[in-house]
Order: C-alpha cells, then structure tokens, then sequence
C-alpha cells in the first residue's frame, strides 16, 4: 500500500484508463441496442397494417361450396384464438389485438335504390364487413345497430361520411347486385355511426367505410362500405352470389419486439405463410420483408459501430501499454536495484502484480459497473471487461519483468534513431503493413456481415491501415526533420534548431503515444466523413422528394386554386402539380397504338416550378426545355428516364387522367425532383404546352409552395375549400366534408424524418462516439507524447536556464518540439480517416441510410477546421502538461539526479 501511495499518479492513470474503457466497452453495446430497439418499435408503429399484421384469409364463392362445406359467417369467430395458439414461435406472445371479420368486396357489389333514387349517374360499389369489436368502437347518431332476422332483409349501418355521400338514413332501402342483374340482395339502412377514434386499428379496413371515394372524372364509381352482422352478409351472399371472405387478423406487438429475435421472427412468420390453416387459405403479411430491411440496415450500422468502436478500443489500449511503460520507466532505478540485489524477474512480477491487483479490477468492475445504468440491452457475459481487467492488472508486471531481463548499472540514451533498424522490427513493422493491405482487400471483396458475428480481424482493418501509416510516417519523419535541422542550424538564434533537432531525435521516443494520435484521429476523422457523407446524401434525397420549401397533396384541387393559395400568409409562390402512378404510354394516338407500359406522369407548370424552386433557394434545375416550352400543333417536348428513353422512339403518347397527350423525348435525366425516390420509369410533361379543354381541364393534385412563415393551418383550409368546390362541381351539388384532407409536408420535416426512420440513432451513436472519443484520446495521445520524455527534457530545460533561458522561452522551445510531430501525426491520421471510406467503398453499408440516392463521399471543411482545431488543442494540452511535470520535477534538481546519465 506504501508503493501504490508512493506512485499514486501513475497507478491512478491506469486505473482510470482501465475504468474508461470499460465503460466504453459496456456502455456502447448497451446504447446500440437500445436505441436498435427503440428504432425498430418506431418503424414497425408507422408500418401500414397490411404490412404489419398477419392475417389469415379464405375466400369462398357460393358456386364453389358443397353443402357440406356451407357455414354461416358466424362460425368462423371460435378459429380466432385457435389459429393464435398455433402460430409459429415466438409469434404466439407477440400478438396484442385480434380480430376476426366477413367481407363482401366493394368492387363485387354494386348498390342500387328508390329512397332514395340511386339508379342514376356514377355507380355506387358498396361493400359489406361485419367484424368482432366494432360496435364498442363506434358511437351510434341515428337508429340501431344492425339485427339481421333469418329470411328477412340484411340491415346495415353506414358512418355519417357514407351517409352523407350517398344521401342515406335510417330506413333506406338498397339492393344489392352481383355480377348479374338477376342476382341481387336486399338490405336495410338502420343506422348512423361514428368512430370513437379513427386511427384505432380496429378501423384499418374499413378506410371506405369512413372516408368514401368520390368519383373525380366521368366513368369513375362512388367506393363506400358500409357494416352489417354475421347474418347479414349470409343473407347478402346467398342473395347475390358474390364470393365472401373470411378473414382473421393479428396484431404483433411492436414493444415486445427486439433486434435478438429478428431472425427468429422472420424465420416464423415465413413459416406462417407457407402454412395451410384452411382450404384455400391465403395469409398476407410483409412484416418479414421489413424486418428483414430493418435488419440488413442495422447489419450496416453494427458493421461501422465496430469500426468506430475499435478505433477507440485500439486508442485506449494503447494509452494504457502507454500509461504502464511510464510507470515502468519512472521505476527503472527501483527495479534495477532490486535486480542487483539479486530478485529475480519472477520476484519483480509478483511485487508489481501484488501492487496491481488491489486497484486495477476494482476499476474495471467500477466501469462496468456504471455502464450496466446506461439505458439498454446487455449482451450475455462481459467476456471484453474480464480480459480488459486482466489486461490491466498484468501489463505493469509484464513490461517491468521484460525491462529487466539484462541488468544494467546506467541507462542508455533512447533519443537517438537506429540507422540501421533490428531485422525483428522490421519484420513486425512489414508484417502490419500485409496485415493492413490484405484486410483492405478482403474488405473490398467480403464486406462487413455482423449477421453472423462481428468479425474481429475485418472490424479492425481501419486500425491496422492507421497503425501502418503511423509506421511509415514515424520511418519517414526524422528525413525532413534533419533537413530543417541543417537550414535552422544557419538561422540566428538556437530555439527552433534545438527543438527541431529534438524533434527528429525523439520521433522513436515518442512513437507509440504518435500511433495512438494517428489512430484516433483517422477514427474520429473517418466518423466525421461518414457522417457528412450521409448528410449529403439525405439532402439530395430531401430535395428530390421535396423540391421547394413544401409540398401541398390532395385529391384534387380546383383548377383556379392557385389564386387563393397565394393569398395565405407566408406564401410567397405556388406551382401546380400533377402526379399519376401507373399511367398507359403508348406509340401513337390511333387505333394502331402499340402499348409501351406503364410509368409514372408527372405535369408541372414549368416556369412556375422554376421561379417556386428558386425561391425556395433549392439547388435543382429545370431543364430549359420545360421551361420554355409553348402550346403548339406538334408533340410536347418531355423530360423521361433513361429506361424509358431506351425503350420509347423520337415520340410517345401518355394517358393524363384519361385524355392522352403525345410528346417527344427532349431530355433525358436519372431523376427529376418531385417524381419520388427509386422511380426508374417516369415522364415529366410541361403543363403550359398541353392543350386543355373547357369541360375537362387537367385537374392538379399538388402545389409546390416557397414561403417563409407559412400559416399551415390556413393553408389547408384553403386547400380543402377549393378540394370541396371541385368535387362539388363534378357532383353537381353542394359539398361539405372533404373527401381526402390536405396534407403539407415541407422539407425539413421530410430531412428531419430520414433521421428518424431505422437504425439511424445507432448510426449517430457511432460516429458521434467515434468523433468525441477519437477527439479526446487525440489530446490525451499528445500529453503522453509529451510525458515520454519529460524527464530527458527537463534536463535540457535545466541546462538551458544556466546559460539565460527563460520560462517563455521553455515554452516555446516545447512548441517547436512538438509541431512537427503533432502535426504529421494530426495530418497522417486525417488522410486515413478521409481515405477510408473510398477506400472501402460500398463494404461500408451507407446506401442503407439514403436509399434511392446514390452516396458521393463528401467532405465538410467543418472535418478539416475541426483537425486543425485538434491540432490546436493538442499543442495547448502539452503546453499544460508540460507546465505540471516540470512543477514536480523541480529543474533544479533534475539536472542533478541525470548528471549520472548525461
């Protein structure tokens, strides 16, 4: 105890060291699965429900059933939990909610009526559902729920939105009709509901039931469905003969979720759908196929967390080597005369090793310890923190016996460079060296799979590419030094050669606190790329998705909306916008037209979209073509993809809501914003050139908005005002609810969401670790350096003050020593962090994190001020340091006990 008194700095250090690193490796794992959690619940939450639910359907036709077979709609309730019970593991425990429903397709059943008249105009397709739980989710308006009697009519129930569509009531009477007029079916009105809650799940199915569809153009059909009751879709059924459909829905729990069982339920729900529950039975879920996506990003994620992770592990473990040959080398006098007394070198480990072991594991298991309260999930037994405890409690010991192995009266001086360098160096040096390359070209050609386990040696490739170029640099440091040394030894005064000069001696002294600088500066610099690299690319993706300051989506706007949009406050310009999926192309417009596929059509007002995007200071181009293009006799000109431009000729013609309007290819672009992310077949026509007509003009379904300040909830007020006239018109009545509400979404909330969505927390930890850790361990690199040879400098510095040096003058002549050094070390390690994602390329994972945008490496001049700044830093922390060690030392009598070894 009297010892671990005696050289408490140095035995503090390493127990600090020991307890750092313990918490990083404790406390990062935690976190990363943690927030992989917390992610994967969040994305699985926003998840549609046919993509998150599993449910189980069978579809049966009334012509395709033996009596036998023939079961009321009813019987299906008692396989609900029966069917639950027999999911595959572990799916069983996840389900939350449960239900079981009957439905008649809204596309098979057409609803015709005298009361009231329903003959006329668009047809109305009405579907029918009866499902458990839906009466205690609704609040009745009007009449009763309904109670369908055996032989009688079925009665239905509709939401006030159906009801006030189609103009029913209680009382109603409607026929249902199936595929021939001869089929039909009987129903009752008998009540008027509305959902407690529209977003429960409960009403996931029933979107039409709530929000019917209007019909925007001629020949489109009213789409509603309305609810009934176990014996009312039997009597629908058997009346019209429509297929009905049974379905069973199960609801998974996203909180029960975790990222360790991700394979598990992958692997049960493909199970699940390739098992037969009932004849004819199909089962519909996508959950696996997000899973698996959300997988193969957190895969990625991990991969760079290990990057990250051994950059700072690799750091920290060569601080404490570091930390112990200090202790070692301030004890060398001590050791040595035990050795000339006779102690063996096993007498020298068990005194240093008796001295470890009270302190080092108590400050590993206080790490870990601390980690263990850090929010998140542990990964079984701290294999990485026992041999971390081990590590730190043998590496005096070890070092102290092998320093030891010849003993000697004097020490010989460690300052001077080996011209000719010992053959096992050499050989060590070119063995990391192969190390290195070899791992960068298994990089390139493996890649980073965490799914199977992390591989340790690939994870490390960063480190070792680091610790190679720390080896060349250190070999080829003292070259330039000895030149700069002869041009400043011509130069008046003897600081800036004596520092140079020290320089170039001491690059071996100072060599294992360098590599450890260069190692955490290329972590910390390659986190900083990667992450801007991302940054970037998320950007670009904002901007396409959303190419001005907002984007305003309805069902269909009035054509004169414009006006009224521009007089909201904050708006400074809007351009309409008219975006269809799945549009016809063909050749020509005559009865010879060859079809050409489907793509997606996109008609913008061309100058309106340039003077919107420009004011919403986006860099995005609309090509001039667009811009300058004018109704005339010939093809429009349009801008399309290149696997379109490769199957269409010179002209084309494409379907715009059902008028068909010919173009020509006049350019050619991989996207166009406001098309969507990952669009590969696309048309983009100028909307001023189209011929429009009177009765049926181009109806848009978007605006792009620039404004600052904009009162959101006005616009969409106005918004779903002129939705409201446009329906109005093409009904020929008045309108008061809405059919599809406006929606705004700007792009800054869309940037803001790609750092929402999948591992991206897990990413930011990592790169955020990596670039504080990598900082920090930099400045601790450079106290080391400068701790190395304190006592050899101090007793230069206490020669010096003999002859007239003066504090400042020590000061500067430490800052001449150290700025060659710090700053090939900073400038070494930040080419290695900037190289490294070129270097290893796709094998990083990054298109995860901006899918549908290609990742260019960027580099942010924040990255190069920060290394700089690290620079900065380092110099003012030997400053310090410096400062501290020459207080204790005492100069005075440090040029006494070295006049021995001068």
């Amino acid at each position: 105890m009297r010892r671990i008194g005696a050289y408490g700095a140095q035995v503090g250090l390493l127990a600090v060291l020991g307890l750092v690193a313990a918490v990083l490796l404790t406390a990062m794992p935690r976190l990363a699965n943690g927030y992989a959690d917390r992610s994967l619940h969040a994305d699985v939450a926003r998840l549609p429900h046919l993509v998150r639910d599993v449910s189980l359907a069978v579809e049966q036709r009334p012509d395709q059933q033996r009596p036998d077979e023939a079961k009321p709609a009813a019987a299906g309730e008692a396989n609900l939990e029966r069917f639950a019970a027999a999911l595959p593991q572990p799916l069983p425990a996840l389900v939350d909610r449960r239900w079981y429903a009957a439905v008649l397709d809204e596309q098979n059943l057409s609803a015709t009526g005298d009361d009231p008249p329903m003959d006329g105009g668009a047809a109305k397709k009405i579907g029918l559902r009866a499902q458990i739980g839906l009466q205690d989710a609704a609040v009745l308006t009007a009449g009763r729920w309904p109670r369908t009697e055996a032989g009688g009519s079925a009665e239905v129930a509709v939401s006030t939105a159906v009801a006030e569509v189609l103009s029913l009531r209680p009382g109603s009477r409607l026929r249902f009709t199936g595929a021939s007029a001869a089929n039909q079916a009987s129903a009752q009105v008998v009540g008027v509901f509305n959902p407690r809650d529209a977003g429960d799940p409960i009403w996931d199915d029933l979107t039409l039931g709530l929000n019917p569809i209007v019909p925007v153009v001629d020949g489109e059909p009213y789409l509603a469905m309305a609810v009934t009751d176990w014996a009312g879709i039997d009597t629908v059924v058997a009346g019209s003969g429509v297929p009905v459909s049974y379905q069973w829905r199960y609801r998974l729990d996203e909180r029960r979720l975790d990222t360790a069982t991700l394979e598990t339920v992958v692997t049960a729900l493909g199970d699940t759908r390739r098992t037969e529950w009932l004849p004819r039975s199909t089962v519909h879920t996508s959950l696996d196929v997000a899973l698996v996506r959300f997988g193969d990003q957190l895969h990625a994620v991990q991969a760079l967390l290990a990057i990250a992770q051994t950059g700072l592990v690799a750091s920290l473990l060569g601080l404490i080597l570091l930390a112990a040959r200090l202790t070692v080398q301030r004890r060398r006098d001590e050791l040595a005369l035990l050795r000339a007394r006779g102690a063996s070198l096993a007498a020298i480990g068990r005194r240093t090793l008796v001295e470890a072991v009270p302190v080092q594991p108590v400050a590993v298991l206080l790490g870990w310890l601390i980690a263990t309260r850090v929010p998140g999930r542990s990964e079984g037994t701290p294999w990485g923190v026992l041999l971390l405890a081990v590590l730190t409690t043998a590496v005096v010991p070890v070092l102290a016996m092998l320093s030891q192995r010849r003993a000697a009266l004097t020490a010989g001086r460690v300052d001077l460079v080996r011209q000719r360098p010992s053959v096992r160096r050499l050989v060590l040096e070119a063995g990391v060296l192969v190390l290195a390359g070899l791992g960068v070209v298994l990089l390139r050609r493996r890649g980073l799979d965490p799914a199977g386990g992390v591989d340790a040696y690939l994870s490390s490739v960063p480190v070792l590419v680091a610790v190679a170029a720390a080896l060349v640099a250190i070999r080829l440091l003292p070259w330039p030094l000895r030149l700069i040394g002869r041009l400043t030894g011509r130069a008046r005064g003897a600081l800036l050669f004596l520092g140079v000069a020290r320089a170039g001696r001491g690059a071996p002294v100072a060599l294992g606190p360098l590599a450890v600088l260069i190692v955490a500066v290329s972590t910390g610099v390659f986190g900083g790329v990667v992450t801007t690299t991302v940054a970037a690319a998320r950007d670009r993706a904002a901007t396409l998705t959303v190419p001005a300051d907002a984007w305003l989506t309805g069902w269909a706007f009035a054509p004169d909306a414009a006006d009224e949009l521009n007089r909201v406050p904050g708006v400074q310009a809007v351009a309409r916008v008219s975006v269809e999926s799945s549009r016809r192309l063909l050749s020509e417009a005559g009865p010879q037209a060859r079809a050409l596929g489907q793509a997606r059509v996109l008609v913008v007002d061309a100058p309106a979209f340039a003077e919107v995007v420009a004011r919403s200071g986006v860099d995005v181009q609309v090509p001039a073509a667009l811009r300058s293009a004018a109704r005339g006799d010939g093809p429009v000109p349009a801008v399309v993809s290149p696997t379109l431009a490769a199957e269409l000729g010179d002209t084309a013609v494409a379907d715009v809501q059902s008028r068909l309007y010919e173009f020509r290819v006049a350019a050619v672009a991989d996207s166009f914003p406001g098309v969507g992310l990952g669009v590969d077949r696309f048309v983009v026509l100028p909307w001023q050139a189209l011929p429009e007509y009177e009765f049926t003009p181009i109806i848009p379904n978007r605006y792009l908005i620039a404004g600052d300040g904009i009162d959101e909830a006005k616009l969409l007020e106005v918004a779903d005002a002129t939705q409201r006239r446009r329906q109005s018109a093409v009904l020929g009545r008045e309108v008061t609810r809405t059919q599809l509400p406006a929606t705004l979404e700007t792009r800054q909330a869309y940037r803001d969401g790609l750092e929402r969505t999948g591992a991206n927390e897990v990413l930011t930890l990592a790169f955020t670790a990596g670039a504080a850790g990598g900082a920090a361990l930099a400045v601790l690199a450079v106290g080391f350096a400068v701790v190395a040879d304190a006592a050899g400098r101090g007793r230069m510095l206490s020669r010096l003050r003999t002859m007239g040096l003066s504090a400042a003058h020590g000061r500067r002549l430490l800052v001449y020593e150290l700025v060659p050094l710090v700053v090939v070390a900073a400038m070494t390690g930040a080419a290695v962090g900037i190289a490294l994602p070129r270097l290893l390329g796709s094998t990083l994972g990054l298109a995860q994190f901006a899918p549908g945008v290609p990742m260019r490496d960027h580099l942010d001049p924040l990255v190069v001020g920060g290394v700089l700044a690290l620079v900065l830093l380092g110099l003012l922390a030997g400053l310090l340091v410096e400062n501290l060690v020459n207080r204790r030392m005492r100069l005075g009598e440090a040029l006494r006990l070295g006049e021995g070894n001068a």
